[in-house]
């Protein structure tokens, strides 16, 4: 079960791989500066997670102007989840929980998905500036989407 709204939002410090390097992605660098969503996603270079990913590529300018952040968060190495972003034009930060910890510190470590072992669930979060979690979702199955409007209207009032 995700952690619920009104909870203190964990933090974690991950690494991400881009063309520059490995670098690390924390929660803490965006307080007192910016919203912050985080999405998990179960693994990459699926079509469900790639249809999602590219999405939200495709319209990040929408949350930028909400003040937010976007992270995806799965459980793929950086270095996999780089060859995907290249391959699929994923534009969004990609952070690697290979150990899993984030994703069970969040409530949505699935222990075993379709026999691949354990993954993150599809869910999202809301962080605000302050770190408190305004918005919490785990979809009922990994083939579903969250509900980006409602990611959007808590952003709105978040502002």
């Amino acid at each position: 079960m995700p952690i619920a709204v009104g909870s203190q939002a964990p933090d974690f410090k991950l690494k991400s791989k881009t063309a520059t390097g490995v670098s690390e992605i924390s929660l803490s660098a965006h307080r007192g500066q910016k919203n912050t969503v985080l999405l998990f996603f179960p693994l990459a270079f699926t079509g469900v997670c790639t249809t999602e990913m590219c999405d939200v590529s495709a319209g990040l300018s929408q949350y930028a102007a909400l003040n937010a952040e976007v992270i995806a968060i799965s459980v793929d190495s950086p270095f996999a989840q780089e060859a995907w972003a290249n391959k699929e034009k994923i534009t969004l930060p990609l952070a690697s929980d290979l150990n899993k910890k984030t994703a069970a510190d969040y409530g949505v470590l699935l222990p075993d998905l379709g026999g691949f072992g354990s993954t993150s669930a599809r869910a999202a979060f809301v962080i605000d500036k302050a770190g408190v979690v305004q918005y919490s979702e785990q979809t009922p199955t990994p083939k579903d989407l969250p509900n980006f409007n409602a990611i959007k209207e808590t952003l709105a009032k978040l502002k």
